[in-house]
Protein backbone atom coordinates (compact mmCIF):
# COMPACT_ATOMS: atom_id res chain seq x y z
CA UNK A 1 0.00 0.00 0.00
CA UNK A 2 1.37 3.57 -0.85
CA UNK A 3 2.41 5.68 2.18
CA UNK A 4 0.36 8.85 2.43
CA UNK A 5 0.11 11.66 4.07
CA UNK A 6 -3.20 13.12 3.49
CA UNK A 7 -4.44 15.33 6.85
CA UNK A 8 -1.22 15.29 8.27
CA UNK A 9 0.89 18.64 8.96
CA UNK A 10 3.88 18.19 9.11
CA UNK A 11 7.17 20.46 9.86
CA UNK A 12 10.65 20.70 8.48
CA UNK A 13 13.29 22.81 9.67
CA UNK A 14 16.69 22.85 7.76
CA UNK A 15 14.04 22.64 4.66
CA UNK A 16 15.66 25.54 2.49
CA UNK A 17 18.34 22.74 0.29
CA UNK A 18 19.40 19.73 0.69
CA UNK A 19 18.06 16.90 2.72
CA UNK A 20 15.47 18.99 4.42
CA UNK A 21 14.21 20.59 0.95
CA UNK A 22 13.57 16.19 -0.06
CA UNK A 23 12.02 15.30 2.80
CA UNK A 24 9.73 18.80 2.81
CA UNK A 25 8.85 17.79 -1.06
CA UNK A 26 8.00 14.20 -0.55
CA UNK A 27 6.09 14.82 2.27
CA UNK A 28 3.58 17.23 1.00
CA UNK A 29 4.16 15.07 -2.66
CA UNK A 30 2.27 12.39 -0.81
CA UNK A 31 -0.96 14.35 1.20
CA UNK A 32 0.72 16.11 4.00
CA UNK A 33 0.70 20.04 4.30
CA UNK A 34 4.28 21.13 4.82
CA UNK A 35 5.61 24.12 6.93
CA UNK A 36 9.12 24.58 5.56
CA UNK A 37 11.10 26.27 7.68
CA UNK A 38 14.56 27.70 7.23
CA UNK A 39 16.81 30.72 8.12
CA UNK A 40 18.63 30.89 4.88
CA UNK A 41 22.13 31.23 6.56
CA UNK A 42 25.12 30.52 5.54
CA UNK A 43 26.14 26.93 6.26
CA UNK A 44 28.55 28.09 9.52
CA UNK A 45 25.17 29.66 10.66
CA UNK A 46 26.07 33.82 9.41
CA UNK A 47 23.21 35.48 7.54
CA UNK A 48 19.34 34.77 6.93
CA UNK A 49 17.65 35.33 4.29
CA UNK A 50 13.79 33.96 3.55
CA UNK A 51 14.76 32.82 -0.39
CA UNK A 52 15.18 29.59 0.22
CA UNK A 53 12.22 28.50 2.18
CA UNK A 54 10.29 30.52 -0.03
CA UNK A 55 11.35 28.70 -2.95
CA UNK A 56 10.77 25.30 -1.65
CA UNK A 57 6.91 26.30 -1.11
CA UNK A 58 6.52 27.68 -4.50
CA UNK A 59 7.93 24.10 -5.71
CA UNK A 60 5.46 22.65 -3.40
CA UNK A 61 2.45 24.64 -4.61
CA UNK A 62 3.30 23.85 -8.19
CA UNK A 63 2.71 20.73 -7.54
CA UNK A 64 -0.56 21.06 -6.13
CA UNK A 65 0.61 20.69 -2.73
CA UNK A 66 0.27 23.40 0.71
CA UNK A 67 2.90 24.79 2.34
CA UNK A 68 3.81 27.81 4.34
CA UNK A 69 7.11 29.14 5.06
CA UNK A 70 9.30 30.07 7.73
CA UNK A 71 12.35 32.00 8.25
CA UNK A 72 12.50 31.21 12.17
CA UNK A 73 16.14 30.47 13.78
CA UNK A 74 15.63 27.03 15.37
CA UNK A 75 17.77 28.73 18.30
CA UNK A 76 15.25 31.57 19.07
CA UNK A 77 12.85 29.41 21.42
CA UNK A 78 9.91 32.46 20.98
CA UNK A 79 10.20 32.37 17.23
CA UNK A 80 9.51 28.30 16.96
CA UNK A 81 6.39 28.54 19.35
CA UNK A 82 5.33 31.45 16.91
CA UNK A 83 5.86 29.40 13.93
CA UNK A 84 4.07 26.31 15.50
CA UNK A 85 1.14 28.83 16.31
CA UNK A 86 1.19 29.33 12.95
CA UNK A 87 0.81 26.29 11.71
CA UNK A 88 -1.61 25.54 13.91
CA UNK A 89 -4.02 28.27 13.47
CA UNK A 90 -3.64 27.67 9.52
CA UNK A 91 -4.18 23.90 9.68
CA UNK A 92 -5.45 22.91 13.11
CA UNK A 93 -2.78 20.26 14.39
CA UNK A 94 0.77 19.71 14.08
CA UNK A 95 1.84 15.79 13.57
CA UNK A 96 5.08 15.58 12.26
CA UNK A 97 8.27 17.07 13.26
CA UNK A 98 11.39 16.91 11.48
CA UNK A 99 14.18 18.15 13.14
CA UNK A 100 16.41 18.81 9.94
CA UNK A 101 18.02 22.10 10.64
CA UNK A 102 21.85 22.60 11.25
CA UNK A 103 25.20 24.14 10.82
CA UNK A 104 29.15 23.07 10.28
CA UNK A 105 32.21 24.70 11.74
CA UNK A 106 34.68 22.05 11.47
CA UNK A 107 38.27 22.46 12.88
CA UNK A 108 40.39 19.84 15.15
CA UNK A 109 40.05 20.19 18.81
CA UNK A 110 42.96 21.93 19.65
CA UNK A 111 42.36 24.64 16.96
CA UNK A 112 38.07 24.92 17.74
CA UNK A 113 37.00 27.94 20.00
CA UNK A 114 34.43 27.34 22.18
CA UNK A 115 32.16 29.45 20.65
CA UNK A 116 32.23 27.25 17.12
CA UNK A 117 31.73 24.69 19.66
CA UNK A 118 28.87 26.27 21.78
CA UNK A 119 26.73 27.42 18.72
CA UNK A 120 26.82 23.95 16.30
CA UNK A 121 25.75 22.16 20.04
CA UNK A 122 23.20 25.47 20.08
CA UNK A 123 21.88 25.15 16.20
CA UNK A 124 21.63 21.25 16.56
CA UNK A 125 20.91 20.19 20.04
CA UNK A 126 19.04 22.94 21.52
CA UNK A 127 17.33 23.83 18.15
CA UNK A 128 15.92 20.77 17.94
CA UNK A 129 14.89 20.75 21.89
CA UNK A 130 13.01 24.19 21.37
CA UNK A 131 11.10 22.61 18.30
CA UNK A 132 10.07 19.82 20.20
CA UNK A 133 9.13 21.56 23.25
CA UNK A 134 6.87 23.61 20.81
CA UNK A 135 4.93 20.87 19.59
CA UNK A 136 5.27 18.36 22.71
CA UNK A 137 2.22 19.44 24.32
CA UNK A 138 0.10 19.78 21.04
CA UNK A 139 0.79 16.17 20.22
CA UNK A 140 -0.18 14.96 23.70
CA UNK A 141 -3.45 16.63 23.40
CA UNK A 142 -4.16 14.89 19.64
CA UNK A 143 -2.33 11.60 20.76
CA UNK A 144 -0.78 11.66 17.86
CA UNK A 145 2.77 12.53 16.93
CA UNK A 146 5.72 11.96 14.84
CA UNK A 147 9.47 13.02 15.67
CA UNK A 148 12.31 12.90 13.76
CA UNK A 149 16.19 13.99 15.26
CA UNK A 150 19.22 14.14 12.30
CA UNK A 151 21.68 12.08 14.18
CA UNK A 152 25.30 11.62 12.35
CA UNK A 153 27.57 9.10 12.00
CA UNK A 154 29.76 11.59 13.47
CA UNK A 155 27.99 11.33 16.78
CA UNK A 156 27.70 7.63 16.36
CA UNK A 157 31.05 6.70 15.41
CA UNK A 158 33.42 10.06 15.86
CA UNK A 159 34.74 11.78 12.57
CA UNK A 160 38.16 14.03 12.60
CA UNK A 161 37.47 18.00 12.83
CA UNK A 162 34.00 17.28 14.07
CA UNK A 163 33.56 16.87 18.28
CA UNK A 164 31.34 19.97 17.94
CA UNK A 165 29.04 18.64 15.75
CA UNK A 166 29.64 14.51 16.89
CA UNK A 167 28.64 15.56 20.49
CA UNK A 168 25.40 17.98 19.21
CA UNK A 169 24.48 14.80 17.01
CA UNK A 170 25.11 12.00 19.94
CA UNK A 171 23.48 14.02 22.40
CA UNK A 172 19.97 13.90 19.81
CA UNK A 173 20.12 10.28 20.34
CA UNK A 174 20.20 10.54 23.96
CA UNK A 175 17.19 12.88 23.73
CA UNK A 176 15.17 10.46 21.32
CA UNK A 177 15.55 7.56 23.97
CA UNK A 178 14.35 9.40 26.63
CA UNK A 179 11.54 11.55 24.41
CA UNK A 180 10.17 7.74 22.77
CA UNK A 181 9.64 7.25 26.41
CA UNK A 182 7.62 9.64 27.40
CA UNK A 183 5.71 10.18 24.48
CA UNK A 184 4.77 6.78 23.81
CA UNK A 185 1.84 6.41 26.24
CA UNK A 186 0.35 9.14 23.58
CA UNK A 187 1.29 7.48 20.44
CA UNK A 188 4.04 10.24 20.23
CA UNK A 189 6.99 8.07 17.97
CA UNK A 190 10.62 9.77 17.96
CA UNK A 191 13.67 8.03 15.93
CA UNK A 192 16.82 9.11 14.43
CA UNK A 193 17.94 9.29 11.08
CA UNK A 194 21.68 9.45 10.28
CA UNK A 195 22.18 10.48 6.55
CA UNK A 196 24.66 10.14 4.40
CA UNK A 197 24.12 12.73 1.53
CA UNK A 198 25.66 15.07 -0.78
CA UNK A 199 24.85 18.47 0.58
CA UNK A 200 26.48 21.40 1.52
CA UNK A 201 27.67 20.11 4.28
CA UNK A 202 29.33 17.21 2.23
CA UNK A 203 30.32 18.54 -1.37
CA UNK A 204 34.08 19.51 -0.28
CA UNK A 205 34.51 16.53 1.83
CA UNK A 206 33.45 13.48 -1.14
CA UNK A 207 34.96 13.27 -4.41
CA UNK A 208 32.79 13.67 -7.41
CA UNK A 209 31.93 10.24 -8.28
CA UNK A 210 31.18 9.41 -4.53
CA UNK A 211 28.90 13.06 -4.07
CA UNK A 212 26.63 11.48 -7.26
CA UNK A 213 25.69 8.02 -5.44
CA UNK A 214 24.43 10.12 -2.39
CA UNK A 215 21.83 11.93 -3.72
CA UNK A 216 19.46 13.83 -0.51
CA UNK A 217 16.22 11.81 -2.49
CA UNK A 218 17.81 8.33 -1.69
CA UNK A 219 17.79 9.17 2.02
CA UNK A 220 14.32 10.32 2.16
CA UNK A 221 12.49 6.78 2.16
CA UNK A 222 14.14 6.34 5.17
CA UNK A 223 12.71 9.19 7.02
CA UNK A 224 9.15 8.76 5.27
CA UNK A 225 9.10 5.41 7.09
CA UNK A 226 10.54 6.94 10.35
CA UNK A 227 7.49 9.42 10.69
CA UNK A 228 4.58 6.95 9.10
CA UNK A 229 1.34 6.11 10.65
CA UNK A 230 3.00 2.63 11.40
CA UNK A 231 6.60 3.70 12.47
CA UNK A 232 8.83 2.40 14.92
CA UNK A 233 9.45 4.37 17.85
CA UNK A 234 13.26 4.75 19.28
CA UNK A 235 15.14 3.68 16.34
CA UNK A 236 18.31 5.27 14.96
CA UNK A 237 17.92 4.47 11.10
CA UNK A 238 21.19 5.06 9.07
CA UNK A 239 21.09 5.68 5.20
CA UNK A 240 22.98 6.81 2.14
CA UNK A 241 22.96 6.21 -1.62
CA UNK A 242 19.57 4.40 -1.30
CA UNK A 243 20.94 1.65 1.35
CA UNK A 244 19.46 1.81 4.76
CA UNK A 245 20.85 0.00 8.22
CA UNK A 246 20.10 0.14 11.74
CA UNK A 247 22.25 1.32 14.70
CA UNK A 248 22.30 0.20 18.32
CA UNK A 249 23.31 1.28 21.82
CA UNK A 250 24.30 -1.85 23.26
CA UNK A 251 25.05 -3.45 26.42
CA UNK A 252 27.55 -6.51 26.34
CA UNK A 253 27.14 -9.43 29.21
CA UNK A 254 29.71 -8.44 31.00
CA UNK A 255 31.53 -9.70 34.37
CA UNK A 256 31.02 -9.54 37.86
CA UNK A 257 34.32 -8.04 40.07
CA UNK A 258 32.68 -6.98 43.09
CA UNK A 259 34.53 -4.58 45.66
CA UNK A 260 37.81 -6.04 46.34
CA UNK A 261 41.09 -3.94 46.99
CA UNK A 262 42.38 -4.98 43.16
CA UNK A 263 38.93 -4.37 41.53
CA UNK A 264 40.33 -1.54 39.44
CA UNK A 265 43.31 -4.48 38.46
CA UNK A 266 40.24 -7.15 37.88
CA UNK A 267 38.13 -4.56 35.54
CA UNK A 268 42.13 -3.88 33.68
CA UNK A 269 42.41 -7.70 33.48
CA UNK A 270 39.31 -8.54 32.46
CA UNK A 271 38.68 -5.67 29.92
CA UNK A 272 38.40 -8.42 27.11
CA UNK A 273 36.15 -10.80 28.74
CA UNK A 274 33.44 -7.34 29.43
CA UNK A 275 33.78 -6.31 25.52
CA UNK A 276 32.67 -9.53 24.61
CA UNK A 277 29.91 -8.97 22.42
CA UNK A 278 27.99 -12.40 22.18
CA UNK A 279 24.96 -11.91 23.62
CA UNK A 280 24.84 -8.18 23.81
CA UNK A 281 21.08 -6.80 24.59
CA UNK A 282 19.39 -3.07 23.96
CA UNK A 283 18.51 -2.33 27.14
CA UNK A 284 14.68 -0.58 26.92
CA UNK A 285 15.67 2.11 29.00
CA UNK A 286 18.46 3.76 31.20
CA UNK A 287 17.08 2.28 34.60
CA UNK A 288 17.45 -1.62 32.78
CA UNK A 289 21.38 -1.34 32.87
CA UNK A 290 20.92 -0.47 37.02
CA UNK A 291 18.77 -3.26 37.00
CA UNK A 292 20.98 -6.01 34.67
CA UNK A 293 24.05 -4.87 37.25
CA UNK A 294 22.26 -5.41 40.59
CA UNK A 295 20.86 -8.47 39.10
CA UNK A 296 24.50 -9.88 38.60
CA UNK A 297 25.76 -8.92 42.09
CA UNK A 298 22.44 -10.51 43.70
CA UNK A 299 23.85 -13.59 41.94
CA UNK A 300 27.32 -13.72 43.26
CA UNK A 301 26.43 -11.70 46.64
CA UNK A 302 23.47 -13.21 47.90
Amino acid sequence: MTMRFDGRVAVVTGAGGGLGRQHALALAARGARVVVNDLGGTLDGNGATPSAALAVVEEIRIAGGQAIASGASVTDAAAVQAMMAEAIAAWGRIDILVNNAGILRDRSFSKMTLDDFRLVVEVHLMGAVNCCKAVWDTMRAQNYGRIVMTTSSSGLYGNFGQSNYGAAKMALVGLMQTLSIEGAKHDIRVNCLAPTAATRMTEHLLPEAVLKLLQADAVTPGLLALVAEGAPNRAIVCAGAGAFERAHITLTQGVFVGLPADAAEQVAQHFEALSQRSGETVPESGSAQGTIEIAKAMRVVG
